[in-house]
């Protein structure tokens, strides 16, 4: 598995250069590209995406996915939504924005030589059951485009959207039933709601996964989740990897640590996952 495991470049530092010795030293084979020195991968130019991909290739990695906003809008700008963080997105308001946000998305991913691209199920409705059909038409609209390019979607468990959980992106992805869309399956985001990740998660995302995720969370009644180095959260890793080797699985693992120690960096927190990580695979 460690030949299939990489990072976000910014859970390591906003830095690009920074990032990238630190990955290469730390002996990861991939990166994803969210964000670069607090703004959105996709409000660099296609010039500037082109040398941050020589950068990386020079130093031995490829680009996993593109860590893309698309779809981290309302659905309708008349109803009152959560809201998460955009990782430096420049605000596209609208359902039709994002459509545009899309197809710059699959512009940089064919720049990045990578096929898979993040997306979300936008900001969560006071109901989300009730939107699940026009979210799958959008979800599917959208992976028709991307099925037209050679690039495959991953919708991710988030839980500022209407996919919040497993049981929700396992029932989009169904509706959608489409082969350019799959999932981006994050234990960590199901044990940040307080959800079993595994086996309850697991098995409500399985037929659909194409990417994972790696991040540990613990859930406080009253103060909600929060995230912590894999291996001291509520997260069954060892059962979860299993599980995916188990059955099948052939994709990437990315490390999304979400987690910076007090008085430490960003850096700290993904050694720490890391390390947690390796200790639980020796084991």
């Amino acid at each position: 598995m460690l030949d299939r495991l990489g990072i976000l470049t910014d859970e390591v530092s906003p830095y690009l250069i920074e990032a990238l010795d630190w990955i290469a030293a730390n002996e990861l084979r991939h990166v994803e590209l969210r964000s670069v020195q607090g703004m959105n991968i996709l409000n660099f130019s296609s010039a500037e995406i082109a040398d941050m991909l020589k950068e990386i290739e020079s130093r031995g990695l490829f680009v996993s996915a593109l860590a893309s906003p698309v779809f981290k809008c309302p659905l309708s700008p008349d109803r009152t939504t959560i809201q998460g963080d955009q990782f430096g997105q420049l605000e596209h308001h609208d359902v039709a924005g994002h459509f545009r946000l899309l197809h710059r998305a699959l512009d940089a991913a064919d720049i990045l030589r990578t096929r898979y691209i993040r997306i979300f199920s936008f900001w969560r409705e006071d109901d989300p059951e009730s939107y699940a059909e026009e979210i799958a038409g959008r979800l599917y609209a959208a992976a028709e485009i991307a099925y037209s390019r050679g690039a495959i979607l991953l919708l991710e468990n988030e839980p500022s959207c209407n996919g919040g959980s497993a049981e929700e992106i396992g029932r989009l992805a169904a509706l959608a039933d489409h082969p350019a869309l799959k999932l981006l399956w994050d234990p960590g985001n199901e044990a940040f709601l307080g959800r079993p990740a595994y086996p309850d998660g697991y098995n409500s995302v399985k037929p659909y996964i194409a990417h994972v995720h790696l991040k540990d969370a613990i859930y406080h009644p009253d103060s909600g989740g929060q995230c912590v180095p894999i291996g001291r959260g509520s997260v069954d890793y060892a059962q979860q990897l299993a599980a995916l080797m188990k059955d099948g699985y052939t994709g990437l693992f990315t490390i999304e640590t979400h987690y910076r120690p007090l008085n430490g960096s960003t850096a700290d927190g993904s050694a720490m996952s890391l390390n947690g990580l390796r200790q639980l695979l020796q084991h």
